[in-house]
């Protein structure tokens, strides 16, 4: 699979695959990078609205723009490592990024911020999931739980310091330092890949299956804008969700299409692999649940409990302590419990707190509200840890890229889909409760919401009884 891996490794000066090294960290640089751009961008829509003399919902476009370029690029970011080289992909991804950064920077319009974003989404689709690829080709088993772990904690400290930080620029400096500042980062970062990357390649040559990409694009696109539109207040959801719909109807023929295909850009055999199927389907699944929440509880404590956005930031702040928190444990406790254990409990809670948010009130006292949240946020960033190992435990070497590749792809689905099923649990339960559907909501409606959010984390629980009792042993070192 890995064409010329020895000498690339001594190039690169990639320590060997029992010691975890540097490269974990040179990655999960670049993963925080984009993460922190895709969360602080929205503490300066005002400003740059501003700026562009038009309306802050005239810039959603921008980020629909960059949602879509991912969409398109995303799946074939496993080819084009294959065909190219892991590190010439990931070289010319950050370099893609970082122009895309300076380009937003110096945007005089609309139309320009729109065209930069497009471009900065093609570098995102291919450095994230690139980087993981590497990550996972090039650690050994043992070794993967805390690769993994190492790598996704910008996930988690990105979002905690960005909407703070995007603050602070806007208010004392300019909104184009956000997508400036990038430009040392890259730098910086750049150096580091061409030391330590090694630059692998798949065994074959496979030709691009130019319809499935297509296939697959139109799909991802139309699911997650239909989504976003259905969400959106003063919109008709019933058309957004038609565009879900026709993405589903796509999806079917892209999926039949990949069946039949030799070589098909996504590979769907991985999913005969249990672990590898569960993170994929079922953990589809609990993220889109899980990842509702980060969208209402911010609206719970401002709308619901009448508080400011800096008070309701110091509310939230008690779940990023749990997620990095427990970033710290989830090595250790995998060690202990094992995979299938961890999933089932952890789910079950995480469901539990999840409904538990909604039922949050302003009269509640303050100590119990933090525990809340706090054990939400912990179990959350202990189900991600745990999608994001298990996927590549027993996955064999020669359908990695493959592997990464779909992981990346319902990934980024799903994260965009807990968001809109956020808004349109929100917009549905207002409805019932006999407000209208674009009106303000009340703590019923945010306690309707929460609720749909927490069932469908808990529905997802079925997916992980079904794996082995040994799932995701091959990755620890003492069972």
């Amino acid at each position: 699979m890995q064409r010329s891996s020895k000498a690339s490794s001594k190039r690169g000066g990639q320590p060997g695959k029992h010691s975890l090294g540097p490269l974990p960290y040179v990655v999960a640089a670049t993963f925080f990078m984009e993460y922190l751009d895709t969360t602080i961008i929205a503490t300066a829509l005002p400003q740059m609205a501003h700026a562009f003399s038009i309306s802050p919902n005239a810039l959603s476009i921008g980020m629909s723009a960059y949602m879509i370029a991912l969409a398109i690029f995303i799946p074939a970011s496993g080819w084009v490592a294959d065909r190219f080289g892991s590190r010439s992909v990931f070289f010319s991804a950050i370099v893609t990024f970082t122009i895309a950064s300076i380009l937003c920077g110096l945007s005089q319009n609309v139309v320009e911020f729109t065209a930069a974003r497009v471009l900065q989404g093609v570098g995102g689709a291919l450095m994230v999931p690139v980087g993981r690829l590497i990550v996972v080709r090039s650690t050994d088993k043992s070794r993967l739980m805390q690769a993994i772990s190492t790598i996704t904690w910008p996930g988690i400290v990105a979002p905690v310091i960005g909407p703070p930080l995007g603050g602070f620029i806007t208010t004392y400096a300019s909104w184009r330092w956000i997508f400036l500042l990038n430009v040392p980062v890259c730098l910086a970062v750049l150096c580091a890949v061409v030391t330590w990357v090694p630059n692998l390649r798949g065994e074959q040559r496979k030709p691009l299956d130019i319809v499935g990409l297509a296939l697959s694009g139109l799909t991802l696109t139309s699911i997650l804008y239909g989504a976003d539109l259905a969400s959106q207040p003063g919109t008709n959801p019933l058309v957004g969700l038609a565009l879900v719909a026709a993405g589903v109807v796509v999806g079917v023929i892209a999926f039949r299409h990949a069946r039949g295909h030799s070589h098909p850009l996504i590979d769907i055999s991985t999913l005969r692999i249990p672990t590898f199927s569960a993170t994929v389907v079922t953990g589809s699944i609990t993220r889109i649940g899980i990842g509702a929440v980060p969208y209402l509880m911010p609206l719970l404590f401002q709308i619901g409990f009448g508080l400011s956005a800096f008070k309701s930031g110091l509310l939230l702040l008690a779940s990023a302590v749990g997620n990095l928190g427990m970033k710290a444990l989830t090595t250790s406790v995998f060690q202990r419990y094992g995979f299938k254990r961890v999933a089932i409990i952890d789910c079950v809670v995480c469901g539990v707190f999840t409904i538990a948010c909604g039922l949050l009130t302003p009269e509640v006292p303050l100590a119990w509200t933090l525990f809340v949240v706090l054990l939400y946020g912990m179990t959350r960033s202990m189900q991600f840890s745990t999608m994001a190992t298990l996927a590549y435990a027993d996955v064999p070497s020669p359908q990695m890229s493959a592997a990464n590749t779909l992981w990346n792809a319902a990934a980024q689905m799903a994260t965009g889909l807990g968001i809109a099923f956020g808004a349109l649990a929100l917009r549905g339960a207002s409805a019932i409760n006999g407000e209208g559907v674009d009106q303000a909501f009340t703590l019923s409606d945010f306690r309707l919401a929460f609720l749909c959010a927490g069932l469908l984390t808990l529905v997802s629980i079925w997916g992980y009884v079904r794996l082995a009792s040994d799932a995701g042993d091959k990755l620890r070192t003492h069972h």
